[in-house]
């Protein structure tokens, strides 16, 4: 899959001859509502014989509207999003910057930069896609500014449960730790990306050495709780019973941040600064504060045999 960064007004163009049939949108999450949308795209590249493509956006516009103030944690980080658009077969990827310069075009200027700019043969997008100036064009502008030079295509919401799959509703159910359910609108398990640090090495003395995941700071996480996961590091999957919290039998309330702490089960090395995933497979109970360090083992010992049992399940 080929990789063009994009920034307007600098760097807009790109040395090629192909002609795309894209797909747009910001996708975090890549959820089944996504798919639908990108699936469509390269289903037209196909008809078409042209490339498959998806144009996406790096910040999320909320990073940068109301001063960051209400900015979203991501669902999918950068890499992730690669891999799943790579694993879809998708032949180019336009990451595009997202910043006032882009903000302040009008849908006019967008899409005789970026559509007719860039070759661009079919245009195919959710329902509720917006682009230009404060969201101002809408597909149907899309459409009415081709000037016979590309087709689009609408694709409607994905229902799922009578509700639509949004990233909106997988932000909140990841907020009441309902992975199980988050996984079933990603069509996979949720998964946080990052590298394997020091941490107090406590879990160690307690005999349940860890492995703390420093995840990207823009990234949500499920509600502070103990999970069911896996752990794959170096392409090796290994069952996990994953902690994030502040850990309140240790730490006063507002002493840390929450932390991602991972116990992977049947497995003896050093993982220091290792890229790794956690993928969560189930909710075992939320976060509590124990009476004594030996009624908190005795807990880790029943939270592993739980993890156990949902992870044979996922085999």
């Amino acid at each position: 899959m080929e990789i063009y960064k994009l920034h307007y007004p600098e760097n807009v163009e790109v040395d090629t001859d192909e002609q795309y049939s894209l797909a747009i949108g910001f996708f975090d999450g890549l959820h089944k509502g996504h798919y639908a949308v990108i699936s469509e795209a390269k289903r037209k590249a196909e008809e078409l014989g042209i490339r498959s493509a998806v144009m996406t956006f790096d910040p999320h516009p909320s990073h940068l509207f109301g001063d960051g103030k209400n900015k979203v944690g991501y669902i999918t980080q950068y890499p992730e999003k690669v891999r799943l658009l790579r694993s879809m077969g998708i032949d180019t990827l336009f990451v595009v910057t997202f910043d006032w310069s882009l903000a302040s075009l009008t849908p006019e200027q967008f899409v005789d930069v970026f559509m007719k700019g860039l070759n661009v043969k079919h245009v195919t997008a959710g329902f509720d896609f917006s682009f230009g100036s404060k969201g101002s064009g809408t597909m149907k502008d899309m459409a009415s500014l081709a000037e016979g030079l590309y087709g689009t295509t609408i694709v409607e919401k994905v229902i799922d449960e009578d509700e639509k799959v949004s990233s909106t509703r997988i932000r909140k159910l990841l907020s009441e730790g309902n992975v199980e359910e988050t996984a079933l609108l990603l069509n996979r398990p949720f998964r946080t990306i990052g590298t394997v640090v020091h941490g107090e090495k406590r879990g160690r003395l307690l005999g349940f050495p860890t492995a703390n995941i420093l995840p990207d700071t823009n990234t949500i996480l499920p509600a502070n709780g103990v999970y069911a996961v896996r752990f794959i590091v170096e392409d090796k999957i290994y069952d996990g019973v994953c902690s994030v919290g502040v850990k309140p039998t240790f730490h006063s309330e507002g002493a840390i941040q929450a932390v991602v702490e991972v116990n992977v089960i049947d497995f003896d090395g050093d993982l220091y600064d290792k890229e790794a995933a956690v993928e969560w497979i189930g909710h075992i109970r939320t976060e509590e504060k124990f009476d004594s360090v030996e009624a908190l083992i005795e807990q880790m010992v029943k939270d592993k045999n739980s993890a156990k049992e949902m992870l044979a399940v996922h085999h």
